[in-house]
């Protein structure tokens, strides 16, 4: 380690996509900054979002595809670079990508073009952007209008210090709570911090779900007032698949979960189907909605494996509500280590949503994950991202 204090314009903590993004940006605008990660490359994350090809964005992003304790605190930076400018960044370099569904983007090829894009555009800047990875963080300190942060490699001045570590989430691609930990010290409030995206388990009798492990169903979930329709998995250890992982970032610990195993079938459709074919029974009639293992279960779970002539309208009644909203009450989720996102994070209320500066602490920055602001799956929490990255690196 040199004692030597290396002095930059802005300091980065994070060669994520939020902090290399605000490298570039603040690079480009004729500032020196230096990069700062702990782990031995940039861009862990994004090399293995989307199966290794990068939802690198949504083209419907709006504020209302996030959660946040401020409804409108994401609106600025969302509004000032919106999907097509990152859409047109992709072209620029040549990246050939496509919309999967509900306008999420991928790359056609790998994950790795958005990684080497974003170091490309750092190379390119205006001014030198210095990437140093196996940067263990010993301390971070403010005096004289100037923050230092001392590594084991060496240490570091500038009047602009940005965090872009993320949040919990994954921790075996080296997250940690540092963003947290230097908010607090700094006097910023943290929300606190929970998994989101990320699969329910469950447990006592509804356990025996896991019977059904690999078993995947369009579905309407819901809890609370918030309800998403996308496919449901189930799993060894409970329930997973787009619309688990979208509903867990509302879920808290004790709540129940609402799911319609019928989203197209509607207006007394068990009775309906007892007119047209009354010798048919309950699973072989779910069967033409949904996979046969889950048909079966759901009508032994319902007590109802006669045919629908011998069974009351009653019941059938009964059986078709319970299925638009049949109750789950998860034991908890598979937490941080298979969370794709984390909930909470450094407040709002502490961040000017322009320039996403700390009010209290002038030249300090949080973008990113590390804010409480959390994206829906499908590209938006990239968005985020690009777009927090730049409102940073244009106010700096």
């Amino acid at each position: 380690m040199t004692n030597e204090l290396a002095d930059y314009d802005v300091i980065v903590l994070g060669a994520g996509g939020a902090g290399l993004m605000c490298a570039l940006t603040a690079g480009q605008r004729g500032h020196r900054v230096v990069v700062l990660d702990h782990a031995d490359a940039p861009g862990k994350k994004i090399l293995i979002s989307g199966g290794g090809r990068c939802n690198f964005t949504n083209t419907g992003t709006t504020a209302n595809n996030f959660i946040c304790a401020n409804p409108h605190f994401a609106k600025s930076a969302l509004a000032r670079y919106q999907p097509g400018d990152f859409i047109e960044l992709v072209e620029r370099h040549k990246i050939a990508w496509h919309e999967k569904t509900l306008g999420q983007l991928f790359c056609d090829g790998s994950a790795k073009q958005i990684v080497q894009l974003l170091l490309d555009e750092c190379a390119a800047a205006a001014a030198s952007v210095s990437l140093k990875f196996r940067q263990q963080i010993t301390s971070v300190a403010h005096r004289d209008g100037h923050f230092v942060v001392n590594t084991q490699k060496g240490s570091f001045s500038a009047p602009s210090l940005v965090l872009a570590t993320g949040g919990l989430s994954i921790p075996k691609l080296g997250a940690s709570g540092l963003a947290y930990d230097l908010a607090r010290q700094f006097g910023l409030k943290v929300v606190e911090p929970r998994p989101a995206l990320v699969p329910f388990t469950l447990s006592g009798e509804e356990a025996l779900f896991r019977d059904l492990s690999g078993v995947a169903t369009e579905t309407i979930v819901g809890c609370g007032k918030q309800q998403f329709r996308e496919a449901a998995l189930f799993t060894h250890k409970g329930l997973s698949g787009p619309a688990m992982l979208q509903i867990s970032s509302y879920w808290r610990h004790g709540e129940a979960i609402g799911v319609d195993f019928l989203p197209d079938r509607t207006g007394n459709w068990l009775l309906a189907n007892k007119k047209k074919s009354p010798k048919i029974r309950l699973n072989a009639l779910l069967a033409t909605a949904m996979p046969n293992r889950l048909a079966d279960i759901l009508a032994a779970r319902l007590g109802l494996e006669t045919p629908l002539s011998e069974t009351s309208d009653k019941a059938l009644l009964s059986a078709e509500q319970q299925l638009h909203n049949w109750s789950f009450s998860p034991s908890g989720t598979e937490g941080f280590a298979k969370a794709e996102v984390t909930v909470g994070g450094i407040s709002t209320a502490e961040l000017s949503s322009k320039t996403m500066q700390a009010k209290r602490t002038p030249g300090l920055y949080a973008i990113g994950e590390a804010v409480d602001v959390t994206g829906w799956l499908g590209g938006y929490n990239f968005q985020w991202a690009w777009a927090s990255g730049v409102a940073a690196g244009e106010a700096i």
